[in-house]
């Protein structure tokens, strides 16, 4: 099976309605000794190309509900398309091309029949980068919800999108005020809220607070933790001492786009069964 480019040219909050046809259930043809009951994403022999170079290789990986699993390795090693891959990001490049299976709830996503966007609606994003829209904090939060045609009760969902997002209080008097002028911190959290605002059941982070100070950084690890409790949180990092604070798995990714180990985040950092993972660990490479 070969996925080509969709070519939807919508960005991963973009909202559509969704259907039955759009992103049904099959069942999953195998299952791996990963530990992870019923899982919610699952890769399957998974190869990504940029053109000629081959970005991911042979992936299989099953990722668990309501649990933060975190993407790590060295740079170029494929997390960040192993991510993208997931909500189908990865159509927007021209020279992409992905082979193998990407499931959510056992549905290739790359199948002919799943739209893109409605998948997008169920995995949001958020990037490296907060990226607000040039609107007032309130519009933000509300733009899925007014896309989607679900006007009603859109200040109470904003508001809870923005406590959810641990920004209520400090922006509850200036919701008029645009997001472009929050400090680099509470415009992530901005983005974060805006993607949680229309409840989906998946979030990709790609380096959430690389460009964040240490306090920016504290305020979104302690977020992703308690976003978990509702979410399934997927997180690229390339900070080791991050995932071992934050998440429950960690998957280690080496240079080539192999796949070293998929574990629970203690055995990984404490007993890890691959020597190349030890070495990426204790830092030896990488």
């Amino acid at each position: 099976m070969t996925a080509n480019r969709a070519g939807t040219g919508a960005y991963s909050e973009s909202v559509a309605d969704d259907s039955d046809a759009s992103v049904s259930r099959i069942e999953p043809s195998d299952t791996l000794s990963t530990g992870v009951e019923d899982p919610v994403i699952q890769s399957r022999n998974l190869d990504v190309f940029y053109g000629d170079t081959q970005a991911l290789r042979g992936i299989d990986m099953d990722i668990p509900e309501k649990q933060v699993t975190a993407l790590i390795g060295p740079s170029g090693c494929g997390k960040s398309t192993f991510l993208r891959s997931i909500n189908r990001m990865n159509d927007l490049i021209d020279v992409c091309r992905v082979e193998g299976d990407m499931r959510f709830h056992g549905k290739n996503v790359y199948d002919d029949d799943v739209d893109p966007v409605a998948l997008r609606r169920k995995i949001g994003m958020v990037f490296q980068k907060p990226n607000p829209f040039p609107k007032s904090i309130f519009d933000n939060v509300a733009y899925g919800l007014r896309v989607q045609g679900k006007d009603e009760n859109v200040e109470e969902k904003v508001r809870s999108a923005l406590e959810r997002a641990a920004i209520l209080e400090e922006v509850e008097d200036q919701l008029d005020s645009s997001g472009l002028d929050l400090s680099g911190g509470q415009q992530q959290r901005l983005c974060i809220a805006r993607a949680i605002a229309t409840d989906p059941e998946v979030i990709l982070m790609d380096e959430p607070a690389s460009a964040l100070d240490p306090v920016a950084t504290s305020k979104i690890e302690d977020l992703v933790e308690d976003l978990a409790a509702e979410y399934t949180v997927v997180i690229v990092t390339h900070n080791m001492q991050q995932a071992a604070r934050i998440s429950d798995k960690t998957a280690v990714f080496l240079t080539g786009g192999e796949l070293a180990e998929f574990d629970t985040t203690s055995k990984i950092f404490e007993n890890p069964e691959s020597q190349r993972v030890e070495d990426y660990i204790t830092g030896k490479f990488g």
